[in-house]
């Protein structure tokens, strides 16, 4: 993570990190919010596995549609498929 400006030997870090980084933490909170990502009552690998990728694809292909079918912003995964 990086350091807060009150802290010793700060360093600004670089558009493209901060950007990335925004765009990871979003997508994550958007996950366990919407998705139930934390939630998970496999009891099996094998099941964990399973799940956790399902909603990855569900959110990979959301992000897919609303990118190129729908012309919306990536992040919107609340908004309606129709």
């Amino acid at each position: 993570t990086p350091k807060r400006k009150n802290q010793m030997n700060y360093v600004e870090q670089p558009f493209i990190f901060k950007r990335g980084r925004k765009r990871i933490e979003t997508l994550f909170s958007q996950m366990c919010d919407q998705f139930r990502i934390r939630n998970n009552y496999a009891k099996t690998f094998i099941g964990f596995s399973t799940r956790i990728l399902s909603k990855i694809t569900a959110i990979t292909l959301i992000q897919h549609l609303n990118k190129f079918v729908f012309n919306r912003p990536i992040n919107q995964l609340k908004v309606n498929l129709v």
